[in-house]
């Protein structure tokens, strides 16, 4: 398995890192989500959304870079998990509570 971040330390957004990232990035990001999907309801040019999705991607990244730097080997440990089984959650719940004891939910 490739590494979480990349050689700058940012991270890289895989669907194994965002599905182990899933529930810290849906409670921190929520009102950036929110935003982005009433701005895409009243308006289906996607041109008119753009800032609205440039910030809820900026909080995503952020998310993951902070999880990251707090709990990097249990993040490490699920992610791998889950890209090893193909996100399949139910055969990485060993690896998942070791990183949310590390990285409670806020």
């Amino acid at each position: 398995m490739a590494s979480v971040v990349d050689a700058a330390g940012e991270p890289i957004p895989t669907s194994s890192v965002l599905m182990s990232a899933a529930k810290h990035i849906e409670i921190t990001c929520m009102s950036e989500n929110v935003e982005f999907l009433k701005c895409k309801k009243k308006d289906p040019n996607p041109e008119k959304c753009l800032d609205k999705g440039r910030q809820a991607t900026r909080c995503a990244l952020g998310v993951l870079k902070d999880l990251y730097q707090r709990c990097k080997d249990p993040m490490e440990t699920y992610v791998g998990c889950m890209y090893y089984h193909t996100n399949e959650f139910n055969l990485c719940r060993k690896e998942q509570q070791a990183f949310e004891k590390a990285c409670p939910l806020k």
